[in-house]
């Protein structure tokens, strides 16, 4: 759903989990956060970001673009979000991308 698709469906995760896998969301989340040690939601998130990281390397859309194909509510919300998961804002963590090319072509 996350790294496979131009865009995310509409419809919300637990919903979609619930209904392809046809079991009721509690018993998926109790039993997903027993095996995992993390939720659903954290799992989904981790792994948005991942996306997220993908799209700023391969610098085709903009933040505004990348939030909206990921389902952000705002641009600041996938910001902050991108802080907490990687320590970074996703303009830094452009800037990194940027520098190591830099270094590359300095060799």
């Amino acid at each position: 759903m996350i790294h496979y698709s131009e865009e995310l469906p509409k419809v919300n995760y637990s919903d979609h989990l619930s209904s392809k896998l046809n079991q009721d969301y509690t018993y998926l989340s109790n039993t997903f956060s027993e095996v995992k040690g993390i939720t659903i939601q954290q799992f989904i998130i981790f792994h948005k970001i991942e996306r997220v990281k993908e799209l700023l390397l391969y610098d085709e859309l903009t933040l505004t673009e990348i939030s909206y194909r990921m389902q952000y509510s705002s641009v600041a919300h996938l910001s902050n979000q991108f802080k907490k998961v990687t320590g970074l804002t996703p303009s830094y963590f452009k800037q990194l991308k940027q520098r190591r090319k830099d270094n590359l072509e300095n060799l």
